[in-house]
């Protein structure tokens, strides 16, 4: 190697640290100013929301670029700079002139911030294809295609179009779409809980999860894949992406899935299911919890509630069709945990790791459910108990440690990092175990400000496009267009209309976090079903919510499944086939919805629990026929199979409790028929009989 291509590589990894510190600054002054808002809530909430844009882009521009300088893309780099520089400098121009450009220009704007509105329409072009792809860069660019030539459209989706100005105005200017309402409540609600799920990554409590579920796995047949689906249900609740999702933990499941025995295309569906049933797991959702909230005007816990035996059906439905997969493979479902961890937590360590991860999740609710603070309120103490708890736990548990449990007060002497450039006071001073463990957690926390500030930014991109959709969909008239064309082509049943929504919402869905596709779906398709066929407003938001999941495990696009394949090296469609055979309730759960308002309900009662308790048995009757491993003929096995689908389908959907009860009767039947009938069992009460 010359000395100057020395000197090049040289030059590039100092470039690179300087990058990786400054993303870490700048994160933690974006944070600094969204919780610093949280607080006060000094300005207005779209002021607030302007500058949040270009808060977020400034830590999104300086990571991308250093991973692309990192891995020599530097055409990339050249083009990802200005694209952000471009927003970053909208957003500063905005909020130094925000009286002016808001209330003062309403409905108009001056030649050079139009040009300013052209640039901007480009980089979020940019950025979102980058981040997520052809797909949703037809969806933005054609709705805005939409915008300007609807006149030319014939028929009932034709509108009267929209100069190019009236869209600079719509998108930019007036600071309404691109900065408006969606925009302004992820910067309020939902970015305060990502970093709370980034200081949850940085303190451990993913590990823990992984402990407790391979402690789990001792117990239970199925144990490697139940450990998949508890690991990823709980993380893709809270980082509001299943393809995301499905990338990150996928990466230690799948493997150990296969290597228990799983064949390669269930291990990929089993995570690839997780991964999106995920999104509609209580407190979080995916984010799209706040949204939905915020949208119906309701409380946030209100919400949560309402979503909970609709959760809790999908869970226990997928559960049990995960271990009939895996009993069927004939897997060792065995995990050691020497492969994941070092030492198993002593009882102590497990009681302190309750209360470190246990308090801050009380306070969110107490604050939540008690005290009834805003969301954004609740949020900002849940992260400063995080915080709290998660430094001091550690640090007076060492000294519990040095104190009782005979621990050397002072750690073998390491001068490593910058310790060895401290003088020798303070290096023995940080040799001081509760001082070097608050060391620790300091830099831990640092780590989760950065985390939460890179989960959230590309979640931030594509909301600020989708803001920018629904403005378009607003002025053109669609949503109302779309109710009349669903209307029609349903030929006002209800059932063809939910099928037909679904299906819009799946399209809409494809490739989208999670809270995004909500947004989409919510704004065009559950007005429809609330004024023309009188579904309860939480039935309706809740029916397109769970749609528009879909989209994750359904061919030909099913974005979760593609990864999970990839990661499995397995065949694509036999991974989505998996896929559908484990989800399959998830696909009726929409209908069941509106067939059973009461299972969906923001008070648990009688009601709720009736329905929610027969659309259960529902859907564990789907779930047996198609994932059971039969002892039979294929020709009476595929009869069986088919007939106790139908059955669960009508058992979850069918609106005549008596029906419902019938049905789960001749399920019961079947079931304790096949243990009798082909293996030979015998019932406890009939032990003994004809002796």
């Amino acid at each position: 190697m010359s000395q100057r291509t020395e000197q090049r590589s040289s030059l590039v990894t100092k470039a690179l640290k300087g990058l990786d510190t400054t993303v870490t600054a700048s994160a933690i002054v974006f944070w600094g100013i969204v919780l610093g808002w949280a607080y006060t809530q000094a300005m207005s909430r779209v002021k607030y929301g302007v500058i949040f844009v270009g808060a977020v882009l400034t830590v999104y521009a300086i990571d991308q670029s250093r991973q692309a300088l990192d891995e020599g893309d530097k055409l990339d780099a050249a083009v990802l700079l200005p694209a952000s520089i471009v927003l970053i400098t909208a957003s500063v121009y905005f909020a130094s002139n925000f009286r002016q450009v808001y209330v003062i220009q309403q409905g108009y704007a001056t030649e050079h911030e139009y040009m300013l509105a052209r640039l901007i329409i480009v980089s979020i072009l940019y950025l979102t294809w980058r981040e997520f792809g052809n797909l949703f860069l037809g969806l933005v660019g054609g709705v805005m295609i939409y915008g300007v030539f609807g006149n030319y459209i014939t028929g009932i989706l034709g509108h009267g179009g929209m100069t190019e100005l009236t869209l600079l105005q719509s998108l930019v200017t007036d600071l309404y779409g691109f900065y408006g309402s969606l925009t302004q409540l992820t910067a309020a609600w939902i970015a305060p809980f990502l970093l709370y799920a980034g200081l949850l990554f940085a303190y451990g409590a993913f590990d823990l999860i992984l402990r407790v579920a391979i402690e789990s796995a001792k117990y239970i047949r199925s144990g490697v894949a139940q450990t998949a689906v508890l690991a990823s249900t709980v993380i893709g609740s809270i980082n509001g992406s299943y393809t995301a999702n499905a990338a990150m933990t996928g990466s230690f499941t799948i493997p150990t899935m296969k290597d228990s025995g799983m064949a390669s295309h269930r291990a990929a569906a089993i995570e690839a299911v997780a991964s999106t049933s995920g999104q509609v797991l209580p407190p979080v959702m995916g984010a799209s919890a706040f949204v939905m909230a915020s949208y119906l005007g309701v409380a946030y816990l209100d919400i949560v509630v309402a979503g909970i035996f609709p959760a809790a059906i999908l869970v226990a439905s997928i559960g049990i069709a995960v271990h009939y997969v895996a009993i069927s493979d004939t897997s060792s479902q065995e995990m050691e945990f020497s492969e994941f961890f070092d030492e198993a937590l002593t009882r102590s360590e497990k009681v302190a790791e309750g209360i470190r991860f246990g308090v801050p999740f009380l306070v969110l609710v107490y604050l939540l459910g008690v005290v009834q603070f805003t969301v954004m309120t609740a949020a900002l103490w849940t992260i400063v108990a995080m915080i709290a708890m998660g430094v001091a736990v550690p640090v007076l548990r060492s000294i519990y440690d040095c104190a009782v449990g005979g621990v050397s007060w002072y750690e073998p002497r390491s001068d490593d990092g910058l310790r060895q450039f401290l003088p020798a006071p303070l290096r023995t001073g940080f040799r001081f175990r509760p001082v070097s463990q608050f060391s620790t957690e300091f830099w831990n926390t640092v780590y989760g400000f950065r985390r939460g500030a890179i989960i959230l930014a590309p979640i931030a991109i594509i909301l600020v496009a989708v803001n920018g959709v629904i403005d378009i969909f607003s002025v053109t008239g669609v949503p109302n267009k779309i109710a009349l064309l669903l209307i029609d082509l349903s030929g006002g049943v209800l059932l063809f209309a939910v099928l037909l929504g679904m299906l819009v919402a799946i399209l809409m869905g494809i490739g989208m976090p999670t809270v995004a596709a909500y947004v989409i779906v919510a704004i065009l398709i559950a007005p429809t079903f609330i004024s023309d066929f009188g579904i309860p407003e939480i039935t309706a938001h809740y029916t397109v919510f769970y749609a528009a999941i879909l989209a994750g495990i359904t061919p030909p696009v099913a974005t979760a499944a593609v990864v999970t394949a990839g990661i499995a090296g397995a065949n694509f469609w036999r991974v989505c086939g998996a896929a559908i055979k484990i989800a399959a309730p998830l696909f009726v759960l929409p209908i069941a919805f509106v067939y059973n308002p009461g299972l969906v309900s923001m008070t648990i009662d009688t009601t709720t629990v009736v329905a929610g308790t027969l659309v259960m048995f529902g859907a564990i009757t789907i779930i047996y026929g198609l994932n059971y491993p039969f002892r039979m003929d294929a020709g009476r096995r595929l009869s069986l199979r088919s007939l106790l689908t139908v059955l669960g389908v009508l058992i979850m959907t069918h609106p005549n409790r008596l029906f419902k009860a019938a049905g789960i009767a001749t399920f019961a039947i079947v079931f304790v028929g096949e243990k009798v009938v082909v293996r030979g069992l015998k019932l406890p009460f009939l032990e003994g009989v004809g002796q």
